[in-house]
């Protein structure tokens, strides 16, 4: 067994497909697919399940794989000890529903990034159902969703809760919501609304808001970020937890703006979430931790659900 071999598999299983793992390691298909059977062979189990939309971690593969990352950190670490100037750099993959793209995950990315230079940062805009799945499988090491207050948080997943918010109606400065200190639910359906598709959190918030009754026009579309900018061009209103635009460069150009809604209590809360496992990757232990760091200095209500063993838990700010 080698150790590149390792690193095919974990590649293969990140991107989810043999094709991409190829172009990445700058391998040709047949030969990583070919090294791939040769470490199933050499372990007697199937690893991956083949499929024509691309390559998944089969039942087996997934409860190999924290050894298998195990002995990637072990050798990472041998490495550094060895003072080895140009040791493999770490690719970590994170998964979000892009609600706090502005005041959270760009700046942590970017103090990232200045830290860890020699790690690679890719960020995938995803449904909260495709993320849980990808954080599982080990396609992704850290996964940022939203959640109601009072939903259940997975049992799968050590979660830690960045910052809690309230639902908030965005509109254009010149919309007549806009004129209104908070937004009744009536007044909300007097306007177009921009909804987000079936299965985002707020889909399902807006869903239950209404009650059964309809706007006067309704679009619906994938994540905050086009919301905002539908809004901006005045196609109607969108309902978003108001951090995903407080801060907002719309927002600091007066482009668009928000309203609470009237009588509404109903937090969101955005949660930073890893597949649990005895040993996580030293870069996406990083990362988690420029999260919890920004979060702190945002306000945001940092609690820590499931702690792995030795990490400590941060003060409520």
């Amino acid at each position: 067994m080698r150790t590149e071999q390792l690193e095919y598999i974990a590649a293969v299983t990140r991107l989810g497909s043999l094709r991409r793992a190829a172009e990445e390691l700058r391998l040709s298909q047949p030969a990583l697919s070919e090294t791939v059977r040769n470490l199933e062979r050499e372990l007697g189990v199937d690893l991956l399940e083949r499929k024509r939309s691309g390559a998944t971690m089969s039942e087996e593969g997934r409860e190999l794989l924290p050894h298998i990352i195990n002995v990637l950190d072990a050798v990472d670490r041998l490495r550094a000890a060895a003072g080895e100037r140009h040791r493999i750099s770490r690719t970590v993959r994170l998964g979000t529903v892009n609600a706090a793209t502005v005041p959270l995950l760009i700046p942590v990315v970017r103090d990232f990034r200045a830290s860890h230079p020699v790690t690679q940062v890719e960020v995938v805009g995803a449904q909260q159902t495709d993320i849980h799945r990808a954080l599982l499988e080990g396609g992704f090491d850290l996964g940022l969703v939203n959640h109601l207050d009072g939903d259940d948080v997975p049992a799968d997943f050590e979660s830690t809760e960045l910052l809690r918010g309230r639902p908030v109606v965005c509109v254009r400065p010149d919309s007549p919501l806009a004129s209104l200190t908070t937004v009744p639910v009536a007044d909300l359906l007097t306007e177009p609304l921009i909804a987000m598709r079936s299965g985002y959190v707020m889909h399902r918030y807006v869903h239950r808001l209404l009650a059964g009754r309809g706007p006067s026009f309704s679009y619906s579309t994938d994540g905050a970020e086009m919301g905002k900018l539908m809004v901006a061009e005045g196609l109607g209103a969108t309902v978003l937890p108001d951090f995903s635009v407080i801060g907002d460069p719309l927002e600091r150009r007066g482009v668009i703006t928000f309203r609470p809604l009237a009588d509404e209590s109903t937090e969101v809360l955005l949660m930073l979430q890893r597949r649990k496992a005895e040993s996580v990757p030293r870069a996406a232990q990083a990362l988690h931790g420029e999260f919890v760091r920004r979060a702190r200095e945002l306000g945001g209500s940092v609690t820590l659900r499931d702690r792995p063993p030795g990490e400590t838990a941060p003060r409520p700010v």
